[in-house]
């Protein structure tokens, strides 16, 4: 899904139950960080909105194969078109990274996760909002969760740790179909109250809190660095020839 699908997503009915939905479990989150600074990446300007109270600096990064528009409509842009594995930052200058309809869409998740790690400050958090494996959003295109590589717990939990990240805490959301009929979605709160109850496995989203690790890494990647460039060794080449006297 480019920019434009995504758009024409949340300005739905579908699109705006599904962001009243992720919206209530992303908000206590991001409440914790009052006046930092705050890095949207993939399609998260409407939880920017929705969740984030008077940040120091706000930044909406958009991936190069979605595209971009302009954000916010009024005022300064706060929005750019990014390589998702290469960002326009400095390394330990965020404070929280909010990734929304990314990791899923990525070539290299991975790589994505290490940049992230990068710019985030010491200790900086990270949430991720993924479509579960599980779930039925996963299975239909109707929405943007229905596009690209779904998660379970168990594979996010390995990618973080991978990426030297420690998860504090996971939530889920999305436990109403993805349909657009309206029975089914004025039903949608109740529906999310009962599915984070009886069968918090079968959501459509799994949400992880993640913050980032300093001194493992710093350690880590000295030691793979030592590993892979071995210091050369110089060593006396003797002569295949003597020269003439006179020359």
């Amino acid at each position: 899904m480019d920019i434009v699908d995504l758009r024409e997503f949340y300005g739905s009915r579908l699109g705006l139950a599904t962001r009243r939905s992720l919206a209530g479990r992303l908000r206590p989150r991001l409440a914790g960080v009052p006046g930092g600074r705050i890095m949207g990446l993939g399609y998260a300007m409407p939880y920017l909105v929705d969740c984030v109270e008077k940040p120091q600096a706000q930044l909406a990064f958009m991936m190069a194969r979605q595209g971009v528009f302009r954000w916010p409509e009024d005022g300064p842009v706060q929005s750019a078109l990014v390589d998702e594995c290469d960002l326009p930052l400095l390394e330990s200058v965020i404070d929280a990274a909010l990734v929304i309809h990314g990791l899923e869409l990525t070539d290299s998740p991975q790589d994505m996760l290490r940049e992230i790690w990068r710019v985030l400050a010491p200790q900086g958090r990270l949430l991720l909002a993924v479509p579960n494996r599980r779930g039925v959003w996963a299975r239909f295109d109707s929405s943007p969760f229905g596009h690209g590589q779904p998660f379970s717990r168990p594979q996010l939990s390995a990618l973080l740790k991978e990426s030297q990240f420690s998860v504090i805490s996971w939530s889920h959301a999305l436990y109403f179909p993805p349909s657009t009929y309206s029975a089914v979605l004025s039903a949608a709160p109740a529906i999310e109250g009962l599915g984070s109850r009886l069968m918090p496995a079968l959501s459509g989203v799994i949400i992880v809190e993640a913050v980032k690790q300093v001194y493992a890494v710093a350690a880590g990647k000295r030691v793979r660095r030592l590993l892979a460039r071995p210091r050369p060794v110089l060593a006396p080449v003797p002569a295949t020839r003597r020269l003439p006297a006179d020359s």
